[in-house]
């Protein structure tokens, strides 16, 4: 990035983990500013260096800001949006990190003035724990990082964006937002409803207490997603609510398929098994290469 102020709305797991990576490059950066409804929160990121320093208020966080990022809880993004748009530089550009697209796009569209371009953004990188005490510089280094332009958004304002991801450590994929939360709804939000799912069979279960002492990494690793923060992951299924439904329409086929195999005492379940595991390890291994 070139010399820019950056204001960071949102200093939890990912706006903390976005000003720790760029004091690396804060030679390049004259500002950091962060602002955070928790006094707290925007404390320890002022005491670990993730910003430079904190507003109270977003007004006074964005004012001379030439990149706002909008790192809060997806449902918050529309009124901050409208908050905002009034405190903008002429030219500024505005982009957030929420896990859907669609939504926070029309919603950039309502509310910023003209001459302010929205260019969204999604790192696909996280941890299932949250808040600025989980933050870390290195979070995005090797992830993909989804560009999602508004209409209206100029190319300087992409490269801008794209450099930010680069900076970051990721890969920018320049992608629609239809595209984006069909795809993310099945390899993001699913496994989280999946995780959420299983721990309500199991844990809700009459005989979970003796489970529990049972419970070894198999269910540590297929239930983690499920420790996610609840505000955030809420914000994620409703604003991709008809993608997210479609995909679990089609895990509970795929299941229904399992069970009837089981039933059936088919030779075809092992098949299925020998199926699924070559797929995983052909993804797995695509996925180390590019790691």
């Amino acid at each position: 990035m070139e010399r820019r102020i950056v204001a960071i709305a949102g200093l939890g797991l990912i706006g903390g983990s976005i000003g720790l990576a760029l004091r690396n490059i804060r030679a390049d950066v004259p500002e950091v500013v962060g602002y955070s409804r928790s006094r707290e929160s925007a404390q320890k990121a002022l005491d670990c260096g993730a910003v430079d320093r904190i507003e109270a208020s977003l007004s006074a966080a964005v004012r001379d800001a030439d990149l706002v990022v909008l790192a809060t809880p997806i449902l918050a993004i529309k009124d901050i949006l409208s908050e905002i748009a009034p405190c903008l530089l002429p030219g500024s550009v505005v982009t957030d990190v929420g896990s859907t697209k669609a939504a926070i796009l029309e919603w950039a569209r309502q509310h910023l003035p003209g001459g302010v371009y929205f260019v969204g953004g999604h790192p696909m990188a996280g941890k299932e724990k949250s808040g600025i005490d989980a933050a870390e510089s290195t979070l995005f280094h090797g992830c993909t990082y989804c560009i999602v332009p508004a209409a209206d958004a100029s190319q300087p304002a992409i490269d801008l964006v794209a450099g930010l991801a680069r900076d970051l450590g990721g890969n920018p994929l320049l992608i629609s937002a239809e595209a984006h939360d069909y795809l993310v709804a099945g390899i993001s939000h699913l496994p989280y409803a999946l995780a959420s799912a299983l721990v309500m069979t199991t844990m809700e279960n009459p005989s979970w207490a003796e489970m529990s002492g049972l419970a070894a990494s198999g269910f540590r690793d297929a239930s983690r997603l499920a420790s996610q923060h609840p505000v955030m992951t809420r914000d994620i299924c409703l604003t991709n609510r008809d993608n997210l439904v479609s995909w679990i329409d089609d895990f509970t086929k795929e299941l229904n398929r399992f069970r009837d195999l089981l039933i059936r005492d088919s030779d075809e379940l092992e098949e299925r098994l020998a199926l699924v595991r070559r797929l995983h390890q052909e993804w797995a291994q695509r996925y180390e290469e590019r790691s």
